[in-house]
């Protein structure tokens, strides 16, 4: 629906240091939260701006939260899970959400937890529709129970088996972030998905560049040692995808 923003306000010059190898192109898409329409959306762009690449291999990288916020985290499940994009690599990240799902799944008292930041409505996409929260222990075990026998055994395993982190050049993605000071190869599976204001505020080398989502902006956030593509998708309808080609960075949103 839009061409290419190459939004260079935020672009300072140190941030070209990071590059991806020659001949390859990658698209970094942000938190999805359950809008499976703007997902089909900007994979259109994608296939459509590939074309006129000569890239000789094309990686197609998911930061995480997929699901929860918005009302289509099972279509979006559905959707990754069985995605084939003709002349792509895809790498899906495991972001906080996916996790929190997962604590869901394993614990039912978890869902005291998971509700208040968006996991009713995943909970709605799956058939659990009208749903009077109580926090009794026999009410939380129903539930659990109504949406462990609603949910495919694809999507969970799909994301079990989600990892926390990518390395592609002088890039790192990840869904949050990582801690400064800490080692890449040392970093906590925590951090990788849920650390935010440490990560932000930090202006050091972290060692690769970090690509990530977690922090929602009005706009992608370009900084020398971070690259953020949360743009609040399910509640502002744009979705964004970093666009990484040697030391370029570009944008295609919804």
């Amino acid at each position: 629906m839009n061409l290419v923003s190459k939004l260079k306000a935020r672009f300072d010059r140190s941030a070209r240091q990071a590059a991806i190898p020659d001949g390859v192109i990658a698209y970094a898409i942000g938190d999805i939260h359950g809008r499976a329409d703007l997902l089909e959306d900007l994979l259109s762009q994608i296939t459509s701006y590939a074309e006129g690449s000569a890239a000789e291999r094309r990686v197609l990288i998911f930061l995480g939260d997929y699901v929860d916020r918005g009302w289509q985290s099972k279509e979006v499940l559905e959707r990754l899970t069985s995605l084939k994009l003709d002349g792509f690599e895809t790498v899906f990240l495991k972001g906080n959400h996916e996790e929190a799902l997962l604590s869901f799944l394993a614990d039912p008292q978890f869902l005291e937890s998971w509700r208040q930041y968006g996991g009713l409505e995943t909970l709605h996409a799956y058939g659990l529709k009208d749903l009077n929260f109580r926090a009794d222990e026999d009410y939380l075990k129903q539930v659990h129970a109504s949406f462990i026998e609603g949910f495919p055994p694809e999507h969970r395993r799909f994301l079990e088996r989600l990892p926390s982190s990518y390395e592609l050049g002088g890039y790192l993605f990840v869904h949050a972030g990582v801690r400064p000071g800490v080692p890449l190869d040392q970093q906590e599976e925590r951090d990788l998905r849920w650390i935010r204001d440490e990560f932000l505020e930090s202006r050091m080398n972290f060692g690769k560049r970090v690509v990530h989502g977690h922090c929602p902006e009005e706009e992608p956030q370009v900084r020398a040692n971070r690259i953020g593509v949360d743009t609040g998708a399910y509640i502002t309808g744009v979705l964004t995808a970093a666009v990484l080609q040697g030391t370029e960075v570009s944008f295609l949103h919804t």
